[in-house]
């Protein structure tokens, strides 16, 4: 099947979705859960397998974290699933009910955006979240998964389909690539697909968007901070710290960046400088970090904008909240970014200070997902300025449609030298 079938396909399916109720996309929804449970077994020997061939292909380590799916991924990503299901229906929602005049009614409704291009490296798990949330909000999804997880990515969608062939929802609404030529057709497929989102490195998200006349949400590099002010508390910073680079380094939201206050830098970077390198992490630092951690390499430029994905932490020490914005704003991401301190005052100042999709005072920016928002899942998360921002669930998923009723009523109505006037009260 050519890739113009493929997006057409989706987008015959994928208006059938858009009108079926709660409870037919919910009971679609579950049966991918309960199926996803029963084939178990098949799915982590597919992924074993990628991660095998990725291993002899020489995959970098922060991409293979990504790519290997064990038992407690796949349950948890299983989970994900069933609370998006539990989640209110985003479409059909009514934003605006408003008289416009005697017997003239406006209303702004939820709806879905169409189809969705989602094109992600490495994590097999994502496609099970994009899925769920795609039905949900009654979305058609064509997928392209890294070519290092294409057996997990198969497996998946098989048992997908096959869940769905027994529900309301057509299993064409979700459709998955395998090869980079298909990647490169469906950027063009700007009269089928509503929405691109890509997960992968900047260079890569950088390309689709120059490369597409489709809307992009972006996402790309995850450069978050951690800024240790002087009125921290020593051992909540460190406990945080670690948790923030050290939970799953290879995640967009773990820590890249270590900046300190001068006051409070002799006493914290040893404390801390001793937790992070019991859990293997290797430190970086400028010339006053090294003044104290005296054994420790040297960060250049090029680390302050370095999405590591590893256990690689580079440290500074500033003089200043304002100096702690001033680099975040520099060399961050907008992704996440976190102060720990005691002093609210300077806290509400860097929280409205960094330009970020996340900002967070005294917890770990690990934090920063859709799960654990409460959205049950996520697309992705989108640094860019206009929304949505931080982690995508559901509600970056629709658009709104405006309905006006009337009895008859026409526009010249309201013009001239007898014009009518609007009430435009709110109901």
């Amino acid at each position: 099947m050519s890739i113009i079938e493929i997006a057409q396909k989706t987008r015959v399916s994928a208006r059938k979705l858009a009108v079926l109720s709660a409870n037919a996309k919910n009971q679609a929804i579950e049966a991918i859960a309960t199926a996803l449970e029963a084939a178990a077994p098949d799915i982590l020997a597919a992924n074993a397998a990628d991660c095998k061939a990725a291993e002899t292909d020489g995959i970098a380590k922060p991409l293979y974290d990504r790519l290997k799916l064990d038992e407690s991924k796949l349950k948890s990503a299983i989970a994900g699933v069933r609370d998006v299901a539990k989640l209110p229906d985003p479409v059909g929602s009514v934003q605006i009910h408003r008289e416009l005049d005697t017997g003239l009614i406006l209303k702004r409704i939820t709806c879905p955006l169409g189809v969705l291009g989602i094109i992600f490296e490495a994590r097999p798990e994502a496609l099970i979240q994009i899925v769920s949330l795609a039905i949900k909000s009654g979305n058609g999804v064509i997928l392209k998964g890294g070519k290092e997880a294409v057996r997990s990515c198969e497996i998946l969608t098989k048992v997908i389909h096959q869940a769905l062939a027994e529900t309301p929802v057509n299993p064409e609404v979700v459709q998955l690539l395998t090869t980079r030529e298909e990647t490169i057709e469906l950027l063009k497929m700007d009269e089928y697909v509503d929405l691109i989102i890509p997960r992968g490195s900047n260079s890569f998200v950088r390309f689709v968007q120059e490369n597409t006349r489709i809307p992009v949400l972006g996402h790309a590099d995850g450069i978050c901070h951690l800024y240790a002010d002087k009125a921290a508390d020593i051992q909540k910073a460190v406990e945080i710290s670690v948790d923030a680079k050290t939970q799953y380094p290879a995640a967009c939201n773990a820590i890249e960046t270590l900046l300190v206050h001068s006051a409070t830098a002799p006493k914290f970077l040893p404390a801390v400088a001793e937790a992070l390198q019991q859990k293997k992490v290797e430190l970086r630092g400028d010339e006053k970090t090294r003044a104290i951690l005296e054994n420790i390499a040297e960060a250049n430029e090029a680390d302050w904008s370095t999405e590591y994905s590893d256990l690689i932490l580079s440290i500074k020490i500033v003089d200043s909240v304002e100096e702690a914005i001033n680099h975040i704003n520099t060399y961050g991401s907008r992704h996440t970014d976190v102060i720990i301190t005691e002093d609210s005052e300077v806290a509400e100042t860097f929280l409205n200070g960094v330009d970020a999709a996340g900002v967070y005072h005294n917890c770990s920016t690990r934090f920063a997902d859709g799960f654990r928002y409460g959205f049950g899942a996520e697309v992705g998360i989108s640094t860019q300025q206009m929304p949505p921002r931080g982690p995508v669930g559901l509600e970056g998923l629709i658009t709104y449609k405006y309905r006006v009723v009337g009895d008859g009523h026409v526009a010249a109505s309201y013009v001239g030298k007898d014009a009518k006037g609007f009430t435009h009260r709110d109901l």
